[in-house]
């Protein structure tokens, strides 16, 4: 039986997170999961009905960038050099007013999937309005989605009155179930644009779907403020109050957080996805990571979208987050190259069946070959230098 694709002569990272290279290797992949690696003289059968020359290439799982607006690549540099609720309120809103159709949906988070492809990226978090459009962007492009529809209590696109944000969700959720690449979810937006009960509401329906729930949450400093009718003394004691929090929340931002709110974030299992580059852009912040992998929370690595960062590029996120850590505990070893590197693989939610982040038979094939021809990546001592020195397509992923 002939293998669908052979890569040959590669040099294989198969665990980020160890500094395992091994030169001259070989992967067989059958029905999009890996079948067989080793080394060249072990390999004895060179038929396939594709074969990939990996010679001065590295091959390793691919990139998962937890959290994205793919469809917002339309306001990249729309509104720049603000703070979050300005850009928001007086620019990203308006413009999602004018111009978010179904169409527009579909063809900018088609732009999305090819950026980030382009930059390594396999599988994406995206969360948006139209959210079928961007599903079927993004399974036409091939790249693994966990696809959210948003819920918000405000008029939204495709959404005209809020009272329907739930059903429409629900809809979402049943017409995009069992499918090979898109796994089905909720993202209410946060917990100042969703009242209590739109947010106990949606969380319910993921329950009763079993699909993931995500949640913008303590981006800024200002947020408890601005929370609708606040069950708890931070937003994280709010979700907490309101009985959100569980093994299938998955948290983004977190950086105004403090010691009881890592407790509990930690005792209940939720996920969090730090988005550095664009919490710096709009000053919102450092999340204290470090704390949280101390706590042994689950910390996932997003871009946000193109409007708040400017690029979808998990590489430029890895060496962020690596150096802000660095600072904010004046601490030049706070969190290792190799830890970073195993946060940017590893699959969202990985207690799921699903891709495991590690090149190795059975799992599913989400890898990438990376071009170490390159100026900017030679010498390559050793897998540190990915979070370092690498970047998106410029690293010839």
């Amino acid at each position: 039986m002939q293998t669908d694709i052979l890569i040959t002569d590669t040099l294989l990272f198969p665990a980020p997170g160890e500094d395992t290279l091994l030169p001259n290797s070989f992967i067989r992949i059958r029905d999009s999961h890996i079948v067989e690696t080793g080394p060249m003289e072990a390999l004895t059968d060179q038929e396939a009905r594709t074969i990939i020359d990996g010679r001065g290439c590295l091959a390793m799982p691919g990139l998962v960038n937890g959290h994205c607006h793919g469809a917002m690549t339309l306001f990249r540099g729309l509104a720049d050099d603000l703070d979050l609720a300005t850009w928001l309120t007086e620019h990203i809103f308006p413009a999602e007013a004018r111009a978010v159709t179904p169409e527009m949906v579909f063809w900018c988070t088609t732009l999305a999937a090819a950026e980030m492809l382009l930059a390594g990226i396999t599988t994406v978090a995206d969360g948006y309005f139209h959210e079928h459009e961007a599903a079927r962007a993004f399974a036409g492009c091939g790249i693994r989605a966990v696809a959210a529809q948003g819920v918000i209590d405000f008029p939204a696109p495709g959404v005209p009155d809020p009272a329907d944000n739930i059903s429409a969700a629900a809809r979402f959720l049943d017409e995009w179930q069992n499918h090979p690449l898109v796994t089905p979810a909720i993202f209410a937006h946060s917990p100042y644009t969703c009242s209590p009960e739109t947010l106990i509401r949606a969380r319910e329906l993921a329950r009763q779907r079993n699909a993931p729930f995500f949640i913008h949450l303590a981006e800024t400093a200002g947020e408890q403020e601005q929370i609708m009718d606040p069950r708890g003394s931070s937003p994280v004691r709010h979700l907490e109050a309101l009985g959100l929090l569980d093994a299938m929340t998955v948290c983004i931002h977190c950086v105004w957080v403090d010691r009881e709110d890592l407790d509990i974030l930690a005792r209940t299992g939720a996920q969090v996805v730090t988005c550095p580059r664009s919490n710096l852009k709009l000053g919102s912040g450092l999340a204290p990571v470090t704390d949280m992998l101390t706590r042994d929370i689950p910390v996932g690595l997003g871009s946000d979208s193109a409007a708040s960062n400017n690029v979808l590029d998990l590489f430029a996120e890895m060496d962020c987050l690596a150096k802000i850590q660095k600072i904010r505990r004046r601490d030049p070893v706070a969190i290792p190259a190799a830890r970073i590197l195993e946060l940017a693989t590893t699959p969202l939610l990985s207690h799921r069946s699903g891709p495991g982040g590690r090149l190795e038979p059975g799992q599913v094939a989400d890898l990438i070959l990376m071009d170490l021809d390159r100026p900017h990546l030679r010498p390559f001592y050793d897998p540190n230098l990915l979070v370092y020195a690498a970047r998106g397509v410029v690293s010839g992923t």
